[in-house]
């Protein structure tokens, strides 16, 4: 009857406010539950959990036996009381992961806010607010593809991210203008769990730069100092916007990636297989997924501006191996791809459908007028 009760008693907490979400990941209908911290967590959250036991002792919410005292303490804490506590100093610019985020972003978030208690206590930081930092990450060569040491630093004063292929090099190898930057967690392609890839403009062109560290702690801390970095210069850039305008522009997630067929622009010639990436406005196509540069960039705009997506391919076309066919149609021209399955094909065309659906930004026109069609 205890067991019973006290089953009851937690599940009736769940439907708590603040509860009813994982505390660390914002999964939906959290089951589990850590009885030292007061919060309920996801399944996947709950692995993490485990692995600081000094800091955490998790227990499931339906399958384990739970005490009086344990039930009491869940009650006089929550999700809410331990946000309030465990991220009272957050600062604006730090990424918040959720459960749709990679297994290290989530993991450090996890430790940064319970293990080294960094949102509590300002001071612990540093390592991505100074607003300057140096370091070695590993870097992707971007010909012979091996993995070598490179320093890099991040100047907020300089407004950039500067690599050096030599320790004692005077000058950088590339300049990155934060202005320009985005940085994205990308562990399956990069083939590490800790691979992030970063990228700028270089001549209205997207460059591409592939690097890690073996360190998880140390690569999310570039990342939010990137984000740091972009967050400030947006505030000098944009004075009278707020911090929940600015936050979404720090750092984006590529809308969708994957290969289709293209053809160029007379659609005579034959469909190649490439690599496919959308950026925001800019769907673009390599040959790898993992080169530097793309080979050519098509820039999406919104309905107004006469763009839209259409399922199929026009009757004459030719020499695409896969049949899912989708013609995207710009101002200019019509672009044709093809994917390999039904599913590749939905899903690609409702994320150029959610591109068009939204009205074009002033500085997108700047963008448009500026990009050039690559064949």
């Amino acid at each position: 009857m205890a067991k019973e009760r006290s089953r009851k008693a937690l599940v009736e907490l769940l439907q708590r406010p603040g509860n009813a979400a994982c505390a660390d990941c914002t999964a939906p209908e959290p089951d589990w539950a850590s009885h030292s911290l007061g919060i309920f967590i996801c399944l996947n959250c709950s692995g993490i959990h485990r692995n600081i036991p000094q800091v955490s002792k998790v227990k499931s919410v339906r399958l384990d036996d739970w005490d009086d005292a344990q039930v009491e303490f869940m009650a006089s804490n929550g999700n809410n009381v331990a946000k309030a506590k465990y991220e009272s100093k957050l600062p604006p610019f730090y990424y918040k992961p959720t459960f749709l985020d990679c297994q290290l972003l989530r993991e450090q978030w996890i430790r940064a806010k319970y293990e080294r208690k960094e949102f509590i206590h300002s001071e612990k930081q540093e390592p991505y607010s100074a607003g300057y930092r140096e370091g070695f990450l590993w870097k992707r060569g971007r010909d012979n593809g091996q993995f070598l040491s490179r320093k890099f630093v991040l100047s907020e004063r300089e407004g950039a991210l500067k690599y050096f292929n030599k320790n004692d090099a005077k000058e950088p190898k590339a300049i990155m203008k934060i202005e320009h930057l985005n940085a994205t967690f990308q562990p399956a392609k990069i083939g590490n769990p800790h691979g992030l890839q970063i990228t700028y403009l270089k001549d209205n062109s997207t460059r591409n730069i592939f690097v890690y560290h073996e360190d998880g702690k140390e690569i999310v801390d570039w990342f939010n100092a990137i984000r740091a970095a972009r967050f400030h210069y947006l505030q000098v850039a944009f004075p009278g916007a707020s911090d929940v305008d600015l936050v979404p522009k720090l750092s984006r997630n590529y809308l969708k990636e994957g290969y289709m067929e293209k053809t160029g622009p007379k659609q005579t010639e034959g469909f190649k297989k490439r690599w496919f990436t959308m950026d925001d406005r800019r769907l673009m196509y390599f040959k790898d997924p993992l080169d530097a540069f793309a080979r050519g960039e098509v820039f999406i705009g919104s309905k107004e501006n006469s763009y839209k997506v259409l399922e199929g391919l026009p009757p004459s076309t030719q020499g695409n191996h896969w049949q899912h066919g989708i013609t995207i149609v710009t101002p200019d021209r019509k672009f044709l791809f093809a994917c390999e399955t039904k599913d590749d094909q939905l899903e690609w065309i409702t994320t150029f459908q959610k591109v068009i659906s939204r009205p074009m930004l002033p500085q997108e026109y700047a963008v448009e007028a500026h990009f050039k069609h690559k064949p």
